[in-house]
């Protein structure tokens, strides 16, 4: 074993280096566990700059949220019927109320036994909103009856617009940056949403609601992915539920938002509301000097003189003299400044071998929280209910149930990791959904066939009950599935394969508006699809890495190698191996044995002197004495 073969010893591996020397490793690659730590680690130029993607948040709840105030149906009265006025005498009572958020538009709704005319039949209509508002884009523009169609086309508009903002936008950001991405949605995010307030009928408001969204996708997207890039491993987690609380909170101060805009003199308040969600992004304007292009992207796609220059920054904001470091970053990075910017595409995600499937899994598990999410919330209102506008009952109480979703999402994830809590509550998901489209069906149909009332009762708390847990664990599944892709996407594709995922949560979020304008047909059969769906994804959700502690992975080499664990540790595999191991000492081989194990010898010994030492070292082989051992060979 001292001596080896002759052929390893006189010439050198194709690498360009010795079979006796080992490559010195390169600490730019790893910035997570070299280069942060040099800079001072989750230091003070990190916390501000998180503190900054914290603030937007807040507007951004304030803007995705805004369709339930500008759009919401009103209750209508019909104040002259069509026909013969001479036949109505005195005060007309209503003949049709609108539907609230998920309801029927005022068309579908019927006539009395009275012989009157239908609610559509009517010439002039009192609209009154519940919503805080006294007008909005559905008052101003009499949309019931035959126009109401043209609310959900507004409704699409904004969704749509997110759409297609998340996956253009999330391909500019890997191939431009995060800092232009950044800066160019807040600016057109003002002049799009501004002049949505000014909008002279529903077809511009509609157009311009698509570009409001574009731009609004953009902006969450860049934020998210910059601040994943900010945070050291242990921070990422609680750092972006901050930004999720913000968020929810928006939604929570809407309703007082609108409220406040309820008495402003000389002008529609729903213009007024608009011109208040859009304008505190005017704050983000300072951005473009204040904040900084991220440094993990600069170092992933070989910027190496932004690099240097923003390294150098970062330590003098952390306190940290660089002129000592031992570690020998600067000088590496002096040796790689030659080198020209190779950027990437998400396209590129399908030559790889396993990122592409897990990328597609979380896509999947998006779709299918957003999308059932909607299952449930429209289980949750009582269809017996007068339909009125937006109650502020239903609204709290999604945004409560946001709440505890984000409270709950900390020691969960906590305790099971990243995986284990997606798994759980996917399952929780599947059992709440399978109950409530099974089991109500059989209290009704095996139990209490005499006690209808009881039976119905039942039933109604049931489905609610069920519905609460869904909305629940569908929420926490959808905001863990944006939040895992984010770890496990490469950085030089991490917009792309964000914007994959929060492109299928919008099409989740999309099924809303879709079922509202077929007046909910297929409502139950949408129900059965979603719950087939989270069965499937439970099965998916096992291929699927942890990365909780883990290094961000920087490039799709990276990416590829971030597959998922065995159950097994190692130390534990060898364990056990060791347990097998039993002596044979004493079992003599037979003649023919002997022949075929030596034969066999001598084959494994010719094909071992002809194995390069630097395919052993890079197969995780070790070279003792002179001898390339490739794989324990």
């Amino acid at each position: 074993m001292a001596g080896g073969p002759p052929e390893a010893q006189d010439h050198p591996a194709e690498n360009g280096f010795t079979p006796l020397e080992r490559p010195v490793p390169r600490l730019l690659p790893h910035i997570d566990g070299c280069v942060l730590p040099s800079l001072g680690g989750f230091g003070r130029h990190q916390k501000h700059l998180v503190i900054l993607t914290w603030i937007p948040a807040l507007f951004i709840g304030f803007s995705q949220f805004s369709d339930h105030f500008l759009l919401a149906q009103p209750n209508s009265t019909c104040l002259q019927p069509r026909g013969n006025a001479s036949n109505w005498t005195g005060v007309l009572p209503p003949l049709a109320s609108a539907s609230g958020g998920g309801g029927a538009p005022a068309s579908q709704f019927k006539g009395n036994d009275s012989g009157e005319e239908p609610p559509c039949s009517c010439k002039e209509w009192k609209l009154e909103l519940q919503t805080g508002l006294r007008q909005n884009v559905v008052t101003k523009w009499n949309l019931v009856c035959d126009s109401a169609w043209k609310v959900h086309i507004a409704k699409f508009s904004l969704l749509v617009g997110s759409i297609f903002g998340y996956l253009v936008m999330g391909v500019m950001a890997d191939w431009f940056g995060r800092h232009p991405v950044l800066i160019l949605s807040v600016l057109f995010m003002l002049v799009f949403g501004l002049t949505v307030a000014f909008s002279v009928n529903v077809t511009m408001f509609s157009t311009l609601r698509f570009f409001e969204g574009f731009c609004l996708a953009g902006l969450a997207l860049s934020l998210y992915v910059l601040r994943i890039e900010l945070c050291l491993p242990a921070w990422r987690f609680s750092m972006t539920m901050v930004a999720s609380f913000l968020k929810v909170g928006g939604q929570l101060l809407m309703p007082g938002v609108a409220a406040l805009c309820h008495h402003w003199p000389n002008r529609d308040d729903w213009q007024v509301l608009q011109i208040v969600i859009i304008s505190p992004f005017v704050l983000m304007l300072p951005y473009v000097w204040i904040f900084p292009e991220s440094l993990r992207w600069l170092l992933a796609t070989q910027h190496y003189k932004r690099s240097k220059e923003m390294m150098l920054r970062i330590a003098r904001k952390n306190r940290v003299d660089m002129s000592t470091e031992p570690s020998g970053l600067l000088t590496e990075l002096e040796q790689e400044l030659h080198k020209k910017p190779q950027r990437s595409c998400i396209v590129r995600m399908m030559s790889t071998r396993n990122l592409w499937k897990n990328i597609v899994v979380l896509c999947v598990n998006s779709l299918t929280g957003y999308g059932i999410h909607h299952c449930f919330a429209r289980s949750m209102m009582d269809p017996e209910a007068q339909p009125t506008a937006l109650c502020h009952a239903d609204y709290y109480t999604m945004a409560g149930i946001a709440v505890a979703t984000c409270l709950a999402l900390c020691p969960a994830v906590g305790l099971m990791g990243r995986r284990g809590g997606l798994l759980t509550f996917m399952i929780i998901t599947a059992l709440a959904s399978l109950l409530q489209l099974g089991l109500l069906n059989l209290i009704g149909k095996y139990s209490l066939r005499h006690d209808t009332v009881l039976r119905d009762t039942l039933n109604r708390k049931f489905s609610v009950a069920f519905s609460i847990i869904g909305m629940f664990s569908s929420h926490a599944v959808s905001t863990l599935s944006i939040f895992f892709c984010a770890e496990i996407t490469p950085t030089v594709i991490r917009g792309g394969g964000l914007g994959l995922v929060l492109a299928s949560a919008g099409f989740g979020m999309l099924t809303a508006p879709i079922m509202e304008l077929h007046n909910q047909k297929g409502y139950f059969l949408h129900h059965v699809i979603f719950a087939c769906c989270t069965l499937l994804c439970i099965i998916c959700l096992l291929l699927l890495p942890e990365p909780r502690g883990q290094p961000l992975p920087e490039s799709l080499a990276d990416g590829e190698t971030f597959t998922r664990q065995t159950l097994l540790q190692h130390g534990e595999q060898h364990l056990l191996l060791a347990k097998c191991d039993k002596d044979y000492s004493r079992v003599h081989d037979t003649p023919l044995h002997l022949t075929a194990t030596g034969s066999a010898t001598v084959a494994a010994a010719t094909a071992l002197a002809a194995v390069p030492a630097s395919y052993a070292l890079a197969t995780g082989g070790e070279v003792i004495g002179n001898c390339a051992i490739a794989n324990g060979v």
